[in-house]
């Protein structure tokens, strides 16, 4: 928070100064990989003139901030306004970059299709300048978005051309990600011996590096897949290993209240289901993450449903 408020100062003080602003880049990238929160520096940032040259990376850092605490119409939001300014300055390596964060947004959004559209544009500009980080990157993306259009052929091609064109340890991460797609994309196939393997082999890669987010989402996933066939007791055990790595973020540490409600409405216990939905739902109206809230205020009409039956 002092570092926050002295940044305010300073750009109070020289608003034209790209040190100054360079370094609230900074501190928002470091506040979403250590502890995120909204900034102060909102205003400040989107009141810049669209010709300032650190306005377009503000956004851009800014953004991350709100998709780290699950407001996803916000994140959007600024990384259209993003994008209007690097295709503003003929820039079209960040133009593809943004527009391959804009179709993450919509697949978070449930906007699949709009977002396959966005990633299909950034990778032929990855094609065009032969960046082929960017194309592995793209093709994770889309491998992402067409699991989520359940396109499942589409999206297993996807996954395998990203891990196919990324060889370099720097991008183990995108990696570790495809092998997480694939356990879905298996997972809706109905296949448990592909899908658990594919979850495996994401967990090693993730567990090499110590990536607590990943390590989270994964663990997560593999809670759903265990809760859905009635494994409820290797569901438990995936939650409290997702919540290890949530970290105090309560975005995260709320996704797993949610899921817990949903373990204990399938096994009928609405009581303790409705409390921990509850629970859920007041974070998510905290954190103005509206897609997930409306989520959650849906579990809590079913158990209301099933509380409210009457007895036979």
């Amino acid at each position: 928070m002092n570092v926050e408020h002295l940044l305010n100062v300073f750009t109070s003080i020289d608003p034209n100064s790209a040190n100054v602003w360079d370094a609230c880049c900074y501190f928002m990238e470091h506040l979403y990989w250590h502890k995120r929160w909204l900034v102060m520096l909102g205003p400040k940032i989107e009141g810049l003139p669209d010709d300032h040259p650190s306005k377009p990376q503000c956004l851009f850092r800014l953004s991350w901030l709100f998709e780290g605490v699950g407001n996803n119409m916000e994140y959007k939001q600024l990384l259209t306004c993003t994008l209007k300014l690097y295709q503003g300055q003929g820039n079209h390596s960040l133009v593809a970059q943004t527009l391959r964060f804009i179709a993450s947004a919509n697949r978070i959004l449930g906007l699949p299709r709009e977002g396959i559209q966005q990633a299909r544009e950034a990778l032929e500009i990855y094609k065009q300048s032969n960046d082929i980080s960017g194309q592995g990157h793209t093709w994770q993306e889309l491998a992402w978005l067409l699991y989520e259009d359940n396109q499942l052929d589409a999206a297993e091609e996807a996954a395998s051309n990203a891990i196919d064109l990324l060889s370099d340890p720097s991008d183990q991460f995108i990696v570790c990600e495809c092998y997480h797609a694939l356990g879905n994309i298996y997972h809706l196939r109905g296949k448990k011996e592909e899908t658990i393997n594919h979850f495996e082999t994401a967990l090693r890669i993730a567990t090499t590096f110590n990536w607590h987010g990943k390590l989270f989402w994964i663990h997560y996933s593999m809670a759903e897949v265990f809760s859905n066939e009635g494994g409820f007791d290797d569901a438990c055990i995936h939650i409290e290993l997702a919540k290890s790595h949530a970290i105090n973020d309560m975005y995260l540490l709320a996704r797993t209240t949610h899921l817990q409600a949903t373990f204990w409405h399938r096994q009928h216990r609405f009581k303790e289901a409705k409390s921990r939905a509850l629970d859920a739902a007041n974070v998510f109206e905290k954190l103005g993450a509206a897609r997930d809230l409306e989520v959650c205020k849906g579990l809590l009409q079913d158990i209301e449903m099933e509380m409210n039956k009457p007895m036979a």
